[in-house]
């Protein structure tokens, strides 16, 4: 089932997301739901709480395949580099962010099997902007703080219009 993306400045991605306990029937469904939505919408990453679902997990592909993130912690960071990003619950918009070059991170996969990864470029990029959504974060947190004020206030006077 398509799921309906939470845009901003929908409260849902400013909060903190709780961890996933037991990965039982329905976590698996909403992670179905959420990777059929991130290919509807034609996204490379999909946080849980983009969908109104407070929980810490998130479905991304960088078109080298499909990675099932449940409770990540990126764990190391290298480098920097900044480039355009998009995301879906900002809708035509993209702004150039600052982001690690090179991670690694810990998560759990789809069947509770603790994963590491070490990674870099735009699957490094895709995670740190899902992490984020799962802090409670949003690319604009990333911007210098006027661009960012400047930005929050056009962007909740669009929504208004």
């Amino acid at each position: 089932m398509i799921l309906n993306i939470k845009t901003y400045p929908d409260k849902v991605l400013t909060k903190k997301t709780k961890p996933v306990g037991e990965i039982n029937a329905e976590i698996k469904k909403l992670i179905d739901d959420m990777v059929e939505t991130l290919y509807a919408k034609r996204g490379a990453g999909l946080a849980a709480n983009q969908v109104g679902e407070p929980k810490r997990m998130a479905v991304v592909d960088d078109g080298q395949g499909l990675l099932v993130l449940i409770n990540p912690e990126i764990t190391k960071k290298k480098g920097e580099t900044v480039m355009a990003e998009g995301c879906l619950s900002f809708p035509g918009l993209q702004l150039e962010i600052k982001r690690p070059e090179k991670i690694e991170v810990e998560y759990l996969d789809k069947n509770g099997q603790r994963k590491k990864l070490k990674t870099q470029d735009l699957l490094a990029r895709v995670i740190c902007h899902e992490v984020d959504h799962l802090d409670g974060k949003t690319m604009l947190d990333r911007l210098p703080l006027l661009k960012r004020l400047r930005l929050k206030r056009e962007l909740k006077r669009k929504k208004r219009s």
